[in-house]
């Protein structure tokens, strides 16, 4: 297996890390900063052969099979389509998928017009994190998932909020339906640089069937990750960042009375658990891809985009709830990375 990497940054020297670990030949590596490809290709003892400015002379004189695009968002839908132009049979995009619906739907066409399998590196299913919660909801004694609470610092909702929606849907086997949001006033300033935004404040985003997801991250917040699931019998609480759980559920004597009986008594455990780490769920995102087995797909990329874009018109009509990919401004350019 051949692959090549666009984009050099922290993101695609992880892909490299990667690469390397599952045995993958990379021919090539590309980034338009001459000077981060030859202090990092040095420090990496990368070949100067393989290390390219221009994407485009990558991959026709390379012929990857499996392409990686690290780049930020504006450049997804281009590089994207042009690996699967090119041949690329494997596809692994950074998240956001892309800065506006059109681009989502032209990268869609494009991979589905070739043949070329796409996954978008929205890694939640393969983090302890999150699988041991969904095991732990749909038992018996948690009874199911009701509604998912986001508490956090001001992580962004592009850079750090459409994980979340993906998870969300990973969770509950729901598409979201409609959103909701009140967006924190400003802008938050992205560290890859000044023409990028993003935005902080709260989300809600439902199911068709009424479960629900709360996202609180305030420009006024700045510390933690910490996540609640609750449900029938139980609630289970996550900090993420600290890798502690804690699970409180009903005694079963007491499972068959109405939710309204809150206090009745429970037990409790608390567990450590994975903190959070970008490398190896990135790998297994990338081996499931290769395998065609359980990965997060353009699709749910999509998806993840048009929640945020409703959460945008939502906030800026008055936070009125819009459904999700139903009259969307589907042309719309947002400044995320």
């Amino acid at each position: 297996m051949k692959a090549a990497i666009i984009g050099f940054g922290r993101m695609g020297q992880r892909h490299l890390q990667i690469a390397r670990d599952l045995g993958i030949e990379v021919v090539g590596i590309c980034d338009q900063n001459a000077a981060i490809l030859a202090s990092v290709g040095s420090k990496l003892d990368i070949p100067e052969g393989v290390l390219y400015q221009d994407a485009g002379a990558m991959l026709k004189g390379t012929h990857p099979e499996c392409v990686i695009v690290a780049t930020t968002a504006p450049s997804h839908c281009e590089l994207t389509c042009f690996a699967a132009q090119n041949g690329a049979n494997y596809i692994l995009c950074e998240k956001p998928m892309a800065v506006s619906l059109n681009q989502c739907d032209e990268i869609l066409k494009a991979c589905r017009g070739m043949g070329a399998r796409l996954a978008i590196n929205h890694q939640m299913r393969f983090m302890e994190q999150y699988r041991e919660p969904k095991r732990i909801v749909h038992s018996e004694e948690f009874g199911g998932l009701c509604s998912v609470t986001v508490v956090a610092g001001n992580f962004g909702m592009a850079m750090n909020g459409t994980h979340y929606f993906e998870m969300f849907r990973y969770l509950t086997g729901e598409d979201p339906v409609e959103a909701q949001a009140w967006f924190s006033p400003g802008k938050v300033p992205n560290p890859r640089g000044p023409q990028f935004e993003d935005r902080a404040g709260s989300v809600r985003l439902t199911t068709r069937s009424g479960k629900r997801f709360y996202m609180e991250i305030g420009a006024d917040q700045g510390h933690g990750m910490q996540v609640v699931y609750a449900g029938p019998h139980g609630r289970l609480t996550v900090d993420e960042l600290a890798g502690r759980m804690h699970l409180a559920v009903r005694k079963r004597e007491h499972r068959s009375l109405p939710t309204t009986r809150y206090g009745m008594p429970w037990t409790e455990t608390a567990t450590g658990i994975q903190p959070a780490d970008a490398v190896a769920p990135s790998r297994q995102v990338l081996k499931s891809l290769l395998k065609d087995n359980n990965y997060p797909t353009g699709e749910h990329g999509r998806l993840a985009v048009a929640a945020l874009a409703a959460a945008y018109v939502s906030d800026e009509n008055g936070h009125v709830p819009v459904k999700i990919d139903n009259g969307l401004p589907l042309d719309r350019i947002f400044p995320w990375a």
